[in-house]
């Protein structure tokens, strides 16, 4: 009975087999699975299955146009955010900072800007961290007759520079007239300065009407001072440099503050020494370290494009956190590209699953279906490759001058534009055909037989036992890497609660037909009755086909979730830490002297003028803290604030929880912040390890313990401390408190401004700011007396220019292509439902009431990607929130608004633009057909 019935579901080679004799094999397919080799059958047999499979590949692109061109444009955007991110890494890592102070210098002798820290990791070998210097490391003077000695070299020229500013406040660089030959200055003019009091212009502050002989004022290290202008200098190489001041060199060491150290040494080679035999020549005469006492910094000798180093000394340690910030997003990135193309290329070929169904019941083998699939798979990855490269080039110029800046200018290089558009394209080209013949396993795996029953039967509602059992460890691995979050602090807190967003969206992909389930549990009764016989047709639709439902709203969720996060994180910290500064202000007014700063001086001034009751001048730093993190050696660097004692708690209140902060003087003290104080386990009378900004090291006493450490910093160090450790030691503000403005902390602490409190105390009397410009009036212009904000000293502005950039790169372009993705994947969806509306139109349903179900399926779809997205991002934005910050998550109004605005119409524009021509013109048009 088998050997008469067998023949029905056999393939041809089976027949075969039995006309010559053999015995019944198994099925092709059954026995390729098992042996896991292709079946040995002849040439031409080979031939014309592949030419079967090219004519099922050309027939099947062209009646599923519609639905490949979605899954084009999905498929393709992912190739162009993934080569457009490689294109800004790929700048990124070339990037170097311009040569213009040193353009006239052959080779730059400069310190060692980069710290190292080696730790062993639990059962791992020793590793290395490195950290670049904020502050420049300065050389030991006697290091510039050793380099002048080497072979070569015609001139060695000692290079510092001290903040200037002029009359009317313009900030300029203040260097010695002997280091003009390293930027190729000239006289235009006059003389060199032979005294003190004499200085040379340069063409760009000459311009404002200054001739040699004339008075000029300028402020430096103090007061400000009138000098004789000697000469004015030009130069055709300085390009976007500062304006410059020349004063002799006995003059501007004396300004400088550090006389038996320099900045750095410009070296003029002798004619015909080549760039390599100059820098072996300078290598050996130089000591192995720069001398500076307790520094351990090594000496660098710079030539060609590295002299910008010596320029720029943060301008490396910028561009590594730009790549750590987009290292963290690029992640993401990989992972939504990834989501996408997987989502929508099995979307396409599911929706066909009937189709293939019934290829393979009417004799199609395995083979030729698999072989079918990767050829229009391979086509379109071409397509999409093709088009993803062109577009990378464009998005990756635009994200890059948005992260391109003065000190690091971000080059493309010839080679960068290809590559990143073959990075891209080769993403899409790589996965395309695996990730669709994947889908079309659970098909092309069936007999003949069952593929009869599998053409017509209903769609699963299970999601299947592996994607069940992988969503629910991802779903706990989520959860549980939130909980983590709150137990950490900083980086580590961030980096937990993004793994949890990330591993929370998978889950929800993975597990989408059960939330699907709960979704409609929830809304299928409202739904009805809302809609009436749409609405009824919208619920039986959406709980007929939940993997359809899961499919439509996920990528929502990854967009709600992405950019809730991604704009969430900014607000909460800024708010937590505008809350904090503020609490802590104590002080009513603040004098700021621009881009110069104010020196020391300033302060003590200010102290004595009428009405000031405390004066703090306010030094800013950065330190750098050697750490471990799961064991790995990590090198951190904290923004500081350098504070004087001495009427400090008139001014400012850090909280302190333990110590004295009266103590906080000298160079060997340290307040810390309680969640760090905590995680190193130091308290009052305990040293911290630490390095300083130009590296030197330190171990400091902690003094004090306070909790206003988002606002303030992790670490409140005595000026004294910091001020020969920073490239200019000027105060970037100083905070005053007068007699009139007694209630401004209280009111401070209550949220209101510092500035009502200035002001009522005003009415009472005298101005106080009057008093306060009057004692900086011998400080020159450029000074400004205002009322006192929680901006004036919380230990970083509130948002950067590099936050903002990453904010856009982060939210305009990867949530635009999620958007994208919503669009193309519910337009691909609406397209392969084009049977279904015929055959509603055919018993009779009205093209209003499918209209309508069409209009409550997207809110339906919108509704619960934005409530489950909310709730996934909600968990590790909580976690990120009470552990960094200490209060709930924030989300400006206005943008969760405007996020729920973009996903409805992207849901709009993928649900009913394609569903008025889904099928044909009489789908939704006047007649049934």
């Amino acid at each position: 009975m088998r050997r008469r019935t067998g023949p029905v579901a056999q393939e041809p080679t089976e027949a075969r087999s039995r006309r010559t004799g053999g015995t019944a094999p198994e099925p092709a397919g059954a026995r390729n699975r098992r042996t896991g080799t292709a079946a040995r059958e002849p040439l031409g047999v080979r031939q014309g299955s592949r030419r079967a499979s090219a004519f099922l590949a050309r027939r099947s692109l062209a009646t599923h146009r519609r639905a490949w061109a979605a899954v084009i444009v999905a498929t393709g955007a992912a190739a162009a955010l993934v080569g457009a991110f490689a294109f800004v890494v790929g700048s990124l890592l070339v990037a170097a900072p311009p040569v213009q102070r040193y353009a006239g210098a052959d080779a730059v002798v400069a310190a060692d800007q980069k710290v190292s820290y080696t730790a062993k990791p639990w059962g791992s070998e020793p590793q290395t961290a490195t950290a670049y210097l904020p502050e420049r490391a300065r050389l030991d003077r006697s290091v510039l007759a050793a380099v002048a000695g080497a072979d070569g070299v015609a001139k060695a020229v000692a290079d510092d520079s001290v903040p200037v500013s002029t009359g009317d406040g313009l900030p300029a660089v203040g260097r010695s007239w002997p280091s003009a030959v390293l930027s190729r200055y000239e006289l235009a003019e006059g003389r060199a300065p032979r005294g003190a009091t004499e200085v040379v212009l340069d063409g760009a502050l000459a311009a404002g009407g200054h001739a040699p002989g004339e008075r000029v004022v300028l402020r430096a290290d103090g007061a400000a001072r009138t000098y004789t202008v000697s000469g004015i200098a030009r130069t055709g190489d300085g390009g976007d440099a500062p304006p410059a001041v020349f004063f002799t060199e006995p003059r501007l060491t004396a300004l400088a503050g550090h006389p038996g150290r320099i900045d750095a040494i410009g070296v003029v080679a002798e004619p015909g020494v080549s760039r390599d035999a100059l820098r072996d020549a300078i290598g050996a005469v130089l000591p192995e370290r720069s001398g500076v006492p307790g520094a351990d910094r090594g000496v660098r000798v710079l030539t060609g494009t590295e002299r910008g180093e010596a320029e720029q000394v943060d301008a490396l340690g910028g561009r590594s956190d730009q790549l750590a910030l987009l290292g963290s997003i690029g992640g993401t990135v990989l992972m939504v590209a990834l989501l996408v193309i997987a989502s929508t290329l099995s979307q396409a070929i599911r929706q066909r699953s009937g189709e293939l169904a019934l290829l393979r019941a009417v004799g199609a083998s395995p083979r030729q279906l698999r072989s079918a699939i990767g050829r229009e798979a391979g086509r379109v990855s071409a397509a999409a490759a093709l088009l993803g490269g062109i577009g990378a080039v464009p998005l990756g110029l635009a994200m890059r001058s948005l992260l391109t800046t003065d000190p690091l200018p971000l080059p493309v290089p010839w080679w960068l534009p290809p590559a990143a558009a073959l990075t891209g394209g080769l993403l899409v080209a790589l996965l395309a055909r695996p990730v669709a013949m994947l889908a079309a396993r659970s098909v092309t795996r069936l007999r003949p037989a069952a593929a009869l029953g599998a053409a017509t039967a209903d769609e699963p509602s299970e999601p299947g036992r592996f994607r069940t059992v992988a969503g629910v460890v991802l779903a706990f691995a989520g959860i549980s890497s939130a909980g983590v979050a709150t137990t950490q602090s900083g980086q580590a807190a961030g980096a937990a609660a993004s793994g949890a967003a990330m591993s929370l969206v998978i889950a929800v992909a993975l597990l989408g037909p059960l939330v699907s389930r709960i979704v409609l549990g929830v809304l299928g009764r409202p739904l009805r009755k809302a809609g009436g016989v749409s609405g009824f047709l919208a619920e039986r639709a959406a709980s007929a086909h939940t993997r359809r439902l899961a499919t439509a709203f996920t990528p929502i969720v990854l967009v709600v979730a992405f950019v809730c996060v991604q704009l969430a994180s900014g607000p909460t910290m800024e708010r937590a830490a505008d809350q904090q500064a503020s609490a802590a202000l104590r002080a009513d007014l603040v004098a700021t002297g621009g881009g110069a700063g104010l020196p020391a001086g300033a302060a003590r001034a200010v102290r004595e003028a009428p009405g000031v009751t405390a004066a703090t001048g306010v030094l800013r730093s950065t330190v750098v803290l050697a750490d471990r993190q799961a064991g790995e050696p990590v090198l951190t660097r904290l923004p500081v604030l350098g504070v004087e004692a001495h009427g400090l708690s008139g001014t400012l209140d850090p909280g302190v929880t333990a110590g004295d902060l009266d103590r906080l003087t000298g160079r060997d003290a340290v307040a810390v912040g309680a969640d760090r104080a905590k995680s190193l386990d130091v308290g009052p009378g305990d040293r911290v390890a630490l390095r300083l900004g130009d590296g030197t090291r330190v171990e400091p006493r902690v003094v004090a313990v306070y909790e206003h450490e988002l606002g303030l910093g992790e670490f409140l160090f005595p000026r004294e401390a910091l001020a020969g450790h920073v490239s200019a030691a000027r105060d970037q503000a100083v905070l005053i408190r007068t007699g009139f403005g007694s209630g401004a902390g209280a009111e401070a602490e209550t949220g209101a401004g510092a500035g009502a409190g200035s002001k009522a105390g005003a009415g009472a009397g005298a101005d106080p700011a009057d008093a306060v410009r009057e004692a900086l009036a011998p400080y020159g212009g450029g000074v400004a007396v205002r009322a006192a904000t929680g901006d004036d000293v919380a230990i970083a502005p509130p948002v950067s220019d590099g936050d903002n950039a990453v904010i856009v790169i982060g939210v305009g372009v990867i949530g635009g292509f999620a958007l994208l993705a919503v669009v193309s994947t519910l337009a691909l969806i609406t397209i392969g439902r084009r049977g279904e509306f015929r055959l509603l139109r055919m018993v009779g349903t009205g093209r209003r009431q499918l209209r309508r179900m069409l209009v409550l399926e997207t809110g339906l779809v919108t509704f619960a990607g934005l409530v489950i997205g909310t709730a996934v991002a909600a968990v590790p934005l909580t976690a990120f929130a009470v552990s960094v910050a200490g209060t709930a998550p924030y989300l400006p109004p206005v943008h969760y608004a405007v996020i729920a605005g973009a996903v409805a119409l992207a849901a709009a524009a993928g649900t009913l633009v394609p569903g008025a021509s889904a099928g044909g013109r009489f789908v939704l048009g006047r007649r049934a057909g």
